[in-house]
């Protein structure tokens, strides 16, 4: 039995992986931290802060704030405790803490849990090559009104992986509005929308002469991420120190 400490147990996130955990056989809940504990029907303790008093667990998943993942990646070290780090918008000095904390821990890392959104990376690999040089490449997310931020983790991501898959690497484009914006085949253009209740969507769209290709990943519902969340932990809780992603877990499961 995987015993998992959730880190933002209050949040959207945090209830969803709490109804997902409960139906998994091989894992279960023992504590969550939220610095704004208001939940008064938790069926679990809930901790403000990391003190002493918090119950060692197999693995931590994170879905926080990002201002509040310094002091995980501290308690982690500090317990031993390997770390899914779900939440995005993490600056470069917080990036830099998840590295360092990998010498010392297992840590998972991913901009976007999601099995769909991996397997489009992937595949970009061996899209991206033949296209680079004539057609445009542009990305569009969108997501609720009350997302942090912007553009959102999952499209730097896919844009990351774009470039890495280029000959030419391209320059990073966040949004047009200036009458005399050209578009050059070397840049890469990145779009953010937000409203309403939209869980994420993504769309990257290839632009040739006279053809498009538009490869587009829908998040219908937040389980999606909770469920890879999930899968995650059980593949973290028997690795080595180190940082892990979702490819990582494709490997895992080829063999």
């Amino acid at each position: 039995m995987i015993q998992i400490i959730l880190h933002g147990y209050n949040g959207k996130m945090g209830k969803i992986l709490q109804e997902i955990i409960e139906q998994d056989p091989e894992s279960k809940v023992i504590a969550g931290i939220d610095n704004f504990n208001t939940c008064t029907s938790a069926h679990h303790p809930v901790f403000t802060s990391f003190d002493d008093s918090i119950p060692k667990a197999d693995v931590i998943i994170d879905f926080s704030h990002y201002s509040a993942v310094p002091a995980l990646l501290e308690y982690c070290v500090k317990t031993h405790t390997p770390v899914i780090i779900c939440t995005t918008g993490l600056d470069d000095n917080t990036n830099h803490l998840i590295k360092n904390a990998s010498e010392h821990i297992p840590v998972f890392k991913s901009a976007n849990m999601s099995l769909g959104i991996n397997v489009i990376a992937e595949a970009i690999k061996s899209v991206v090559p033949a296209l680079e040089d004539t057609f445009n490449i542009e990305i569009i997310e969108k997501h609720h009104n009350k997302k942090a931020d912007s553009p959102s983790g999952t499209a730097l991501f896919l844009a990351d992986e774009i470039n890495k898959a280029c000959s030419v690497k391209k320059n990073y484009i966040f949004g047009r509005h200036s009458k005399n914006d050209s578009c050059d085949i070397t840049d890469l253009g990145i779009h953010a929308v937000r409203g309403g209740t939209i869980p994420g969507e993504h769309t990257i769209i290839f632009a040739g002469n006279d053809e498009i290709i538009e490869i587009k990943h829908t998040a219908l519902s937040k389980r999606i991420f909770a469920t890879g969340a999930l899968e995650a932990a059980k593949f973290l809780v028997t690795a080595e120190k180190g940082l892990y992603n979702m490819s990582d877990i494709f490997g895992n499961n080829s063999r």
